[in-house]
């Protein structure tokens, strides 16, 4: 058996069907573009949302042509807060938050300039906790789910990447405590743990030796497509994993 081949794309069982969520940072080619094409795919009534006007409208114009109905879309900004205000007003009933918005970069800590540091802080921790935050006051009445995207570098070190790796951990821990909170309220928060997953822009901002060496200790040689990671925030979000709360799942091989 080949285990460096991709797996097939999975059929469709209506998981979440009627069910609707917001997907963060869902323009573009990357893990929050796939989620939402996952969760439409599963019978949700997806909005999806980014700070790229262009980028989102072209993703609601592909996810149309891909899936044969066209999510809603609202740009926004997790690091302002009238920004998420405004998203979940657009919205209105929620019942699935799917945090995908982060942003990495490499810097050694050395060199690593304070505006490095809180802008990725910024984007990656405190956008998931804003868009947490309103999530479950939103689902306070009624219940919910939210998924957040976290890293295995936030249980494991990486040269370069001091500010993103702190900034999933935060995710990780944010996620438990939430968790807790949210159980009084029938609100179920977990998160998802990725490695490697590739796509156009991953290959555009990595080298290929860096690429090569992230790949090379995945346990099937290869690195995880978009989708593979999607399927598991859709578990997560469905009602097969209803028992799950303050996990953070690692899609990946290499936890640490």
């Amino acid at each position: 058996m080949d285990l460096t081949k991709t797996p097939p794309y999975p059929k469709s069982h209506n998981l979440l069907e009627g069910k609707q969520v917001i997907v963060t940072a869902a323009a573009g080619t990357g893990i929050g573009y796939s989620a939402a094409r996952r969760c439409m795919e599963e019978g949700a009534d997806v909005l999806i949302s980014d700070i790229h006007e262009r980028r989102l409208q072209d993703a609601a114009e592909r996810l149309e042509a891909e899936v044969g109905r066209a999510p809603r879309q609202v740009l926004c900004n997790v690091t302002e807060q009238a920004d998420v205000d405004a998203l979940f007003a657009a919205c209105g009933d929620v019942d699935v938050v799917i945090n995908n918005a982060g942003l990495g970069g490499t810097a050694n800590l050395m060199d690593m300039t304070d505006e490095q540091w809180s802008v990725v802080l910024d984007v990656t921790l405190n956008g998931t906790f804003r868009m947490t935050r309103a999530a479950m006051q939103a689902m306070k009445a009624s219940g919910g789910v939210i998924v957040n995207n976290a890293s295995v570098l936030g249980w494991r070190a990486q040269k370069g990447q001091a500010h993103y790796a702190a900034a999933k951990a935060g995710v990780m821990a944010l996620t438990r405590c939430a968790a807790l909170e949210g159980a009084d309220h029938g609100i179920r928060i977990n998160a998802v743990a990725p490695s490697i997953a590739m796509h156009p822009f991953l290959a555009k901002v990595t080298t290929d030796e860096l690429l090569e060496e992230l790949t090379s200790k995945e346990a099937y040689g290869r690195a995880a497509e978009v989708w593979e990671v999607a399927n598991v925030m859709v578990f997560l979000a469905s009602g097969y994993s209803t028992y799950m709360t303050g996990e953070t799942v690692s899609v990946s091989s290499q936890r640490a």
